[in-house]
């Protein structure tokens, strides 16, 4: 009954009103009544209402004037994640800890204690069990939270004042000073990064899309695809100049112009193991595609030398490094089979040290970054390798971690490998052997595919990568802080990403049967809406199947199933439009097996 107007109801139906006396012998045996007959007596003391009353639902799960997590970037481009991992934006992390507690408290106040008398039941007992498992469950929770954000804040740098402005550095273009600096330092600038945003789609494959490259001036992109195609495009006017069948008998994993070749030769590479090179005409048209080496096994990647327009790389799951030089009757050399010991290591990417090209860096199917000095070759000295670098949370790891791509930066002097399932490791290639790495990225997921990474900015200011949730992270270097994040492939996983050689902008593609380009065009910068909670979401599927202990046997099901159904289709009819013929020109036998170390690392695009 309602006590707000000063009057006390009596039991027996006397008056309303009643003594001062009266008033507290009633309130003494009401409180000698036990918990039932309190309920209906009047206000409490003053002291005790707030103490007992008990906390609402609503209260319990937001408290007054709580503010949602929006993952919001404050002027500088910090994001939310902080150092420690302990807070979230200033004083918020302390504001959420303070009302964890006061639910906890109020939780311990309403729950009766033992000397209390009262009338329990059953379904009250009940009650207080699931009340107490409720309560373990929220602490259990609370501390994997906790473990997490101490994850995603480790190996965290302050993030630097943007180096570029708009408005004074126009300023002084506009006078001439400092004019020829200015288009590097707006390709570099954070500023633009985080205003990335989807410009536009290239369509023309009918496949996955795995392969994309600019041609040294920027004025032309290079696309290959699972439909064995391989398309020639005018980016800026998003039309397809050439069309052309590249010759492979499987997925073509990498397409690439020749330096210095007049956009005329373009070297490619395929599951097949096929190492080709298409001869393209002034008049837009493929004059023929010929066979210049062949891997015994899936041949993922080819490392261009800057300075010659005849002269490349490749690697293939052979084990095999070629060097091939097209002024050769014979173009392919073996240049070193890589080992661990005695064991072959596949090979999934090999790039060329800008700085020094007679050094070359591979990885594959072992956490190792191995590092070769064409010159220096001698397997029977450590097999060959110069030096070798590897993180050192991955030395003694059981897990079987693979590299799936790396690359070198602008100078050479830092050397970057995405590894599989695992995290981004960024190191300096000038290091001595064993040397351990200088920074880590963390968030995205390289798991389904055999993705890439790639530096952006003409000075690499920035590391960027695709992720199997479907999205693009964009990392600033030095910081090791997610300055960009954007929705990327409906098809669930980015693969390819390409920055343009001059411009402010990049292309990526995935398992969408299109290519996107990126421009920085958005009026706003980024609010990283949504970052951390994939982060989170990648971290807790990667350790929910780094326990699991079937998935190899389910891969190489997978992987026999896709291969037995292909080798069942039909021969493809060669669609010669745009090509005059291919030839199979090349030091080994044509009947080589190019699925001889077939297996689950086979895998590229796994709808193919």
């Amino acid at each position: 009954m309602s006590d707000t107007d000063g009057k006390a109801s009596v039991p027996n139906g006397g008056t309303d009103e009643t003594e001062p006396g009266e008033a507290d012998a009633s309130a003494a045996r009401e409180a000698q009544s036990g918990p039932e007959s309190a309920n209906l007596s009047s206000a409490p003391e003053e002291g005790e209402g707030v103490e007992e009353r008990p906390v609402p639902e609503s209260e319990q799960k937001q408290g007054p004037g709580e503010e949602e997590d929006t993952d919001s970037m404050d002027g500088s481009g910090l994001y939310s994640l902080t150092e420690d991992g302990e807070r979230e934006s200033e004083g918020g992390g302390q504001r959420e800890k303070r009302k964890d507690e006061g639910r906890r408290s109020a939780r311990k106040r309403n729950r009766p204690s033992g000397g209390t008398t009262r009338h329990s039941s059953s379904s009250d007992e009940d009650d207080d069990d699931d009340e107490e498992e409720e309560e373990e469950e929220e602490d259990v929770e609370e501390e994997d939270e906790q473990a997490m954000e101490a994850w995603l804040g480790a190996d965290l740098c302050d993030l630097s004042r943007p180096s570029w402005c708009a408005v004074p550095s126009l300023r002084a273009r506009e006078i001439g000073r400092n004019s020829q600096q200015f288009v590097r330092k707006v390709c570099g600038a954070r500023g633009l990064v985080q205003r990335l945003e989807l410009q536009g789609r290239l369509e023309r494959h009918s496949g996955c899309v795995n392969t994309l490259h600019f041609n040294p001036s920027g004025t032309r992109l290079a696309s290959g695809s699972d439909d064995l195609r391989v398309v020639i495009w005018d980016w800026a006017r998003r039309t397809a100049e050439l069309e052309f069948d590249s010759g492979h008998k499987s997925n073509v994993f990498q397409a690439k112009f020749l330096p210095h070749s007049g956009d005329s030769t373009l070297a490619m590479c395929a599951r097949d193991g096929q190492i080709r090179v298409a001869e393209l005409s002034a008049t837009q048209r493929c004059k023929n595609t010929k066979r210049v080496a062949q891997h015994k096994g899936a041949a993922h990647k080819l490392a261009l030398d800057p300075d010659s327009p005849c002269s490349f790389l490749s690697a293939g799951e052979d084990a095999v490094v070629f060097g091939i030089d097209l002024r050769l009757d014979r173009p392919a050399n073996k240049l070193v089979v890589v080992k661990d010991g005695e064991k072959k290591v596949g090979l999934y990417t090999i790039y060329v040290n800008p700085a020094n090209t007679h050094q070359f860096a591979v990885g594959g199917r072992d956490q190792y970054v191995r590092i070769y000095d064409q010159r220096k070759i001698n397997e029977s000295d450590n097999n060959g390798v110069l030096k070798k670098f590897c993180p050192s949370p991955l030395v003694s790891s059981e897990s079987k971690t693979n590299i799936t791509c790396l690359v070198y930066s602008h100078d050479g002097t830092e050397l970057l490998a995405s590894y599989n399932d695992e995290d981004i490791y960024l190191f300096d290639s000038s290091h001595s052997d064993g040397a351990d790495y200088r920074r880590r990225y963390k968030g995205h997921r390289n798991n389904a595919t055999v993705k890439g990474v790639n530096f952006y900015g003409p000075c690499s200011e920035f590391v960027v990568s695709g992720s199997d949730c479907g999205h693009i992270y964009l990392w600033d270097k030095n910081s090791a802080r997610v300055v960009q994040f954007m929705e990327g492939d409906r098809g669930g996983v980015v693969n390819c990403l390409e920055p343009h050689p001059h411009l402010p902008g990049l292309a990526t593609s995935g398992l969408d049967h299109d290519v996107k380009l990126w421009a920085p065009t958005a009026e706003n910068p980024t609010t990283l809406k949504g970052l951390k909670e994939a982060m989170k979401k990648n971290k807790r599927e990667r350790d929910e199947d780094s326990v699991r202990h079937g998935d190899q046997y389910d891969t190489q099901l997978l992987w026999f199933l896709m291969r037995h159904m292909r080798n069942r289709r039909p021969q493809r009819t060669r669609r010669g439009e745009g090509g005059e013929g291919d030839t199979d020109e090349s030091w080994s036998s044509p009947d080589s097996s190019d699925e001889e170390d077939g297996g689950p690392d086979h895998v590229q695009c796994m709808s193919s």
